[in-house]
């Protein structure tokens, strides 16, 4: 068990590796000599051991007293706590403590080093843990976080006999979603996302729910069941047995679409929020990085693609629409209904934390918008941008969707989209016009060729 928020740092749009995970484990199962106990030819001079000492406070047992342990996780130990002084005096908390002695790898030290980082970073989310400080002695180094007294959902799961109404799972998903979609704007992917590490602040009904543990405990399991991910990977969702039956049509969808086996196809954690199933006028819809990458990637595309983006886009289904209108609003175009890199910008520095530094995805990604600088974009193109062809690829309507787009193209009814059409789409206009759409088109079909 664990209290703080699972650990792993996402880098631009690649899934997290766990690759230095695995070589540590390994390391330690084959029995190799730690470091720190090897001496230089046979002699009694150790090489340089490990840095243990993080800097953190070292007055963790003068600021809170230990009251009862809650549970034991990979990496350490989980507490309830009081404090004896300050603003937290009297008040409940929840410490994990790690044993020094278990950072056996240099893996180890940064893993810890991170998970504090992205504590502080993240706290202020209102379905976070709340991070207060960290400390550190000789043995051990303690993290002090909000205390949730209301059980993890595993628990509530099992007390109701796995039952819940629609509506009631509606208000924990939407809770969830709220805050995996700002970990992933912030560049932090979880990795263990399970009712187990979900936590109601309170015993109520109405109870808010919090994510935890995004620390190094369970990255690695050994007592992982063999066959399951396998078993995963080759099955489709099945809705035949109960309580299926009963769900809604709506909800049945929205679990297709996040079970997905192509994660480019799935839909994201903002995305989701905007599903028809948790469609709700007075949930905001957060801030979707990936916007950000297709109108980038758009930006630095060629006339053609761009124009068969926009031939795609006026066939949008009016929940795509919606979804794509709310993303323009949260970059509170200009009075005359425009954005321009600024805007982009401005968005992205209302919700970034300081986990957002010059190695995330955001400067790069708006490093391609350069070209916004010195003009503007109005929702119309917003969506030819922004639109995930992927998507539309994975839906059952592609063909007729395709089809459709063509016939945006094609003016005369003879399945062959001319230059002057391309023209008009690209609206490229005088005497060079035809030449330079006929030059796109031959550059666009040689490099499709290589």
């Amino acid at each position: 068990m664990g209290l703080t928020p699972r650990r792993c740092y996402w880098r631009p749009f690649q899934p997290p590796s766990l690759a230095k995970h695995i070589k540590a484990l390994l390391k330690q199962l084959c029995g190799e000599p730690k470091l720190g106990s090897i001496s230089k030819d046979g002699g009694s001079e150790l090489l340089e051991a490990l840095d243990k000492n993080f800097g953190y406070r070292k007055n963790f047992r003068a600021k809170y007293r230990l009251v009862q342990k809650l549970g034991i996780g990979y990496s350490g130990h989980v507490f309830s706590a009081r404090g004896k002084k300050g603003e937290l005096k009297d008040q409940p908390v929840a410490v994990k403590i790690i044993s020094k002695s278990r950072l056996k790898f240099a893996t180890h030290i940064e893993d810890l080093q991170l998970e504090v980082k992205i504590l502080k970073s993240v706290s202020g989310h209102k379905h976070l843990l709340r991070f207060y400080d960290a400390f550190e002695d000789d043995k051990n180094v303690y993290i002090v976080m909000e205390l949730c007294e209301g059980g993890d959902l595993s628990d509530r799961i099992y007390e109701r006999g796995g039952s819940f109404t629609e509506e009631e799972t509606k208000f924990i998903v939407k809770q969830m979603l709220s805050v995996v979609s700002f970990c992933h704007l912030q560049g932090i992917v979880h990795c263990d996302l399970k009712p187990e590490n979900i936590m109601f602040t309170s015993g109520g009904d109405d109870a808010e729910v919090k994510l935890i543990d995004f620390g190094v405990s369970g990255i690695i399991k050994l007592d992982t069941g063999s066959g399951i991910c396998e078993l995963v990977k080759r099955s489709d969702p099945k809705f035949d047995d109960e309580p299926w039956p009963s769900v809604s049509p709506e909800a049945k969808d929205f679990v297709k679409r996040l079970l997905c086996k192509n994660e480019y196809k799935r839909m994201t954690a903002a995305e989701a929020l905007g599903h028809p199933w948790l469609s709700d006028e007075s949930q905001p819809v957060p801030l979707d990085f990936l916007i950000y990458k297709f109108v980038g990637i758009y930006l630095t595309s060629t006339p053609l693609r761009c124009a068969a983006q926009k031939a795609l886009s006026k066939v949008l289904t009016e929940d795509e629409l919606v979804y794509l209108r709310a993303q323009f609003r949260l970059l509170e175009p200009n009075q005359d209904g425009s954005v321009s890199l600024e805007n982009f910008e401005m968005a992205v520095a209302r919700y970034a934390t300081d986990i957002m530094d010059d190695e995330s995805w955001a400067p790069k990604i708006l490093s391609m918008m350069g070209s916004l600088a010195d003009r503007k974009m109005y929702f119309e193109e917003f969506c030819s941008a922004a639109i995930h062809i992927i998507h539309l690829e994975a839906d059952e309507g592609w063909e007729q969707t395709v089809s459709t787009a063509f016939e945006h193209f094609e003016q005369e009814g003879n399945c062959v989209i001319s230059y002057e059409e391309f023209c008009k789409e690209l609206y490229i206009s005088g005497p060079e016009a035809l030449s330079s759409v006929s030059k796109i088109v031959s550059e666009t079909l040689m490099a499709s060729s290589i």
